[in-house]
Formats: structure tokens, sequence, C-alpha cells
């Protein structure tokens, strides 16, 4: 190969403009905060292939990185758009993803299709139904419960979500109310309908006694939505002022998701054999992949984790603006595994 004078003069002024741009931006690059969690590596391992993944399983399926879209909305025209960004992510990305509740599919069959996201997904994404605690009493109660299972096969999900949510419903001003023990509806349901099972909480996540008492269910995972991301129980007080003046502190009462991933690290070492649920999605409060690096890594169970506003707020812009935010991440979390170690697991 022959270098010309050219050639040597070209990259001369690259260098030099670069390197004049570094000197102009190196006041703006000093950097007083440090994310004291990890220990920074960057002699124990080279740049990760492009092309690498980070496969995690969730019930007989696998994500090619452990992000899950987490169920947010469903069943208006506007839902269905930012429904459909995030599905088309997901196929693109090797992802998985829950849609917000899927009721109205169950109260009006003219509305199924709003939830037929399976053409979009393509065949390898994990897809979940969502459905709240009180619709789930309410259809075993009438005997009806079996049309869920109808849905499911309808839409070729691979399962359902229950959200167990009495706190938001309370504070609802047209909520539900839930007449059963949760814990014995889930169990019910699952003993009248053969169906992959996700647990979720809306915000406030789940203390000792009930997770306790869902792992040792046989779920497919259980979703964190801890205190710290999208409360969902504030967000029924702001919509009802009478109640948010008296009812508010009630928001600042739950788990975060560093203590829920100790709290199940100890409770899987307390009951060891009769663990059923070896699956958990950590959610809530999750801004980025460090977060999500460091759950994962601190957790003693097969873990992914999962957002849900930050994603829904790069898919309000434009489905390419969902796009980079989500290949980022990726690119964020995959850098996280190669140089990154927590310091306290």
């Amino acid at each position: 190969m022959n270098i010309t004078k050219t050639d040597i003069e070209t990259v001369r002024g690259e260098t030099e403009s670069r390197k004049d741009r570094q000197v102009d931006l190196a006041p703006e690059a000093q950097n007083k905060a440090i994310d004291t969690r990890f220990y920074y590596e960057p002699m124990m391992a080279a740049h990760p292939p492009h092309h690498i993944q980070w496969p995690v399983k969730l019930g007989d399926k696998f994500l090619k990185f452990p992000l899950w879209v987490s169920s947010m909305t469903g069943g208006t025209p506007r839902a269905n758009e930012l429904n459909h960004r995030l599905a088309k992510a997901v196929c693109r990305f090797g992802l998985g993803m829950g849609i917000g509740s899927a009721r109205i599919a169950l109260e009006d069959p003219d509305r199924v299709n709003d939830f037929d996201l399976r053409p979009v997904l393509g065949n390898e994404a994990p897809f979940f139904l969502n459905f709240g605690i009180a619709q789930i009493e309410r259809l075993l109660r009438s005997g009806s419960v079996q049309s869920v299972k109808y849905l499911v096969k309808r839409l070729d999900a691979d399962g359902i979500i229950i959200h167990v949510n009495p706190l938001q419903e309370w504070m609802q001003p047209e909520g539900d109310r839930i007449l059963s023990v949760p814990a014995d509806t889930i169990m019910h349901f699952m003993e009248e309908v053969t169906l992959p099972l996700i647990v979720k909480e809306v915000g406030q996540g789940f203390g000792y006694e009930s997770m306790k008492k869902l792992l040792q269910l046989p779920l497919t995972a259980i979703e964190f939505a801890a205190n710290g991301g999208t409360n969902f129980s504030k967000l029924e007080l702001i919509r009802n002022r009478v109640k948010s003046k008296y009812l508010m502190p009630f928001i600042e009462v739950g788990h975060s998701a560093e203590e829920m991933v100790d709290l199940s690290n100890s409770l899987l070492s307390e009951l060891g054999d009769k663990v059923q649920c070896h699956t958990l999605i950590i959610s809530g409060g999750i801004k980025n992949f460090l977060d999500g690096y460091y759950y994962i890594q601190k957790s003693n169970t097969n873990a992914l984790y999962g957002q849900a506003s930050e994603l829904l707020k790069h898919a309000k812009v434009s489905q390419e603006e969902l796009d980079e935010y989500i290949q980022y991440q990726i690119e964020g979390l995959m850098l996280a595994r190669t140089f990154l170690t927590v310091k306290e697991k």
C-alpha cells in the first residue's frame, strides 16, 4: 500500500483537529460524581464484539438481552401506536414485553385486535397480556376465567401478567374493590387455568411475606414494580383531589428495587427447595443500563430488568428515537458487563 504525501497531510489534519477539539472540551469534561457501586476493571478485558448477546430465559423463550418492556398502556388509539413502536423495537433487538391492561379486549370483542402484536413482534419474542387482580377475581366468581385462556390463544401470547394493585384501586375514583386475598385468587386462578403467569405490583413493590408467598408459587416470573418508578397509587391520587389531601403519605410506602433484590436473595436462601419461581424482573426506578446491570448482578437467581416510563418517553417521540435509546442501552449494558463488577453482592 502506497501512502502519499496527501494521505499523510489528511491524517495529520484530522488528528490536529481532534486534539484541538479535545483541548476545547477538557474544562467541560471535569467529573465530580462517582458511581460507587462498581469496581471498574480496564485491565481485565478487551472491547466486547458488536455481535455479542446476553441471552436470558423467560418461560420457554429467550431474550437476546436482559431488558424487558414492562407493561404500561393499551386499548386506546394513542396507546396502540405506542405499543406498536415498542413491539417493533422488541422484535429488532430481541427483547420481550408485556402489554398494558387487556381488560377491554375481554369486555369488547371489537377491541381484541388492539392487542394483536404478535405479527409485529415475530415468533421469538416473549409476549404477555396484563390483567388486574380485581378482574381475575371477578372472572373466577362468575365462572368465566377460561376467557383469559382463549384470549391468550387468539393473540398468540405466551401467557399473562396479573398486577396486584390494592392501593391503586383504593385511590382510583373508578377503582374496583378487591374482595379476596390476592394470594388466594392467584392460586385459585392457577388451579383453573394452565398458563405461564407473571405477577407484578404497580409502583410499591412487595414486602417480605408477599415475596415469600410468590417465590413458592410455580410462576414464570415475579416483576417487582418497586417504589422508585411510576407509582400508580400516586397517579390516581393526583387525579383524586379530595383523597390526595389526606392519603398522599401512602406514596412513600413500599420497597425499592435494591431492597427487593436483597430481600429476594435472603428468601431464596431461607426457602431452599421450596422455591418454585426462579426468575425475577427487576423494575421500579431503573433509569439506565447501569441500574439494570447492578441489580441483575446482585441477584442470586435468573434475572432481567424492566423499564416502562423511560421507554415510553422515547416511544412518544418516534420509532427512531426509541430504537436509538434501546440500542445504546444495550451497548452500555454490554460494556458494563465487560468492565464493571459489583462491589458488594
